[in-house]
């Protein structure tokens, strides 16, 4: 009996050591949102503000206000830089006035007139000049300004000529490149323009508010910072022994810290390049391996705040300590 009861013991110790088996590994982290930062388009006066710090807010709603004056006055000169280039490319396709054509071909009568006039006299001259009844310097005259007149024709007619056929296709052209870079500058400033009129570009949660009103922040800095997404996401880093086994897509179990069960989760990201293990993952001598940043989204939309620290529990993960 003393042996069947040994077998027994030994039997019934077996089955408590398999059932209490060593628990799946877990990786630390911390709860996070996808954040949004909006950056400041200019540097200027925020003049008004409309939401708080934690306030949930809608897609497009205004956030706050920067002062417009500045910004307003060069749209509005980009505009009218754009309305002149516009009427100057239909001022050059429409070519030149009627009057000014009339006015040309007066100036061509009126030259052509002169020069008949201009080669009258030097005819006259010219028999005069043979039998030297006159100075050969009133000839030379008469022969100068016969030449004048005939330039002043030519002249005059090109003139003509150049309104008779219209603007250049190549001043044209021109004209169009103008406008065009006159508009993309009058759309630049517009856009500018609607910048300074703050809002959220995705519904979420108004995290911070870096600057408060009357405040004048350089360019580039955050003037407020959104937490968004259907549900957080816990940032873990997965040990180098784990790591083969870890993939996106791949199931996990997170734990929040304060909360009963856990949450059920997928692996959305997993760094290749490791890192070293952070301060509030050492353990032993995992403190001296490497470790790679990871990234599981929550399956369920839960409101819980950023920071929160979380384990993870990889569903099926591979590899060993």
């Amino acid at each position: 009996m003393s042996n069947r009861w040994k077998r027994a013991c030994v039997l019934v110790l077996a089955a408590s050591l398999a059932a209490c088996g060593e628990p799946p590994p877990q990786v630390l982290g911390t709860l996070e949102w996808d954040r949004i930062t909006l950056p400041a388009p200019v540097a200027e006066r925020i003049v008004r503000i409309d939401v708080r710090e934690g306030e949930v807010v809608a897609a497009g709603a205004p956030l706050l206000q920067l002062e417009l004056t500045r910004s307003a006055a060069q749209a509005e000169a980009a505009t009218a830089l754009a309305r002149q280039s516009r009427d100057a490319l239909a001022e050059m396709q429409a070519g030149a006035r009627s009057e000014q054509v009339a006015q040309a071909r007066a100036t061509l009568a009126s030259a052509q007139a002169q020069a008949a006039e201009a080669r009258a006299s030097l005819g006259r001259l010219r028999p005069l000049a043979a039998r030297q009844l006159v100075a050969k310097s009133d000839l030379d005259r008469a022969v100068a300004a016969a030449g004048s007149a005939e330039g002043q024709v030519r002249a005059a007619q090109a003139v003509l000529d150049e309104l008779l056929h219209g603007t250049r296709p190549e001043r044209i052209a021109q004209g169009e490149a103008a406008l065009a870079a006159a508009q993309a500058q009058a759309t630049v400033q517009a856009a500018s323009l609607g910048k300074l009129d703050v809002r959220a570009p995705r519904a979420g949660r108004v995290d911070s508010l870096p600057y408060r009103l009357g405040d004048q922040a350089p360019v580039g800095a955050p003037l407020a910072i959104l937490l968004v997404g259907e549900a957080p996401y816990a940032r873990v880093y997965v040990p180098e022994s784990l790591r083969a086994g870890v993939k996106p897509g791949q199931a996990a179990r997170v734990f929040v810290d304060g909360r009963e069960g856990s949450i059920a989760g997928h692996v959305r990201m997993v760094r290749s390049e490791p890192s070293f293990t952070p301060y509030y993952a050492l353990s032993g001598d995992d403190a001296a391996r490497l470790s790679y940043l990871a990234e599981v989204v929550l399956d369920a939309p839960i409101d819980l705040p950023a920071g929160v620290p979380v384990r993870v529990e990889f569903v099926e993960a591979a590899g060993g300590r």
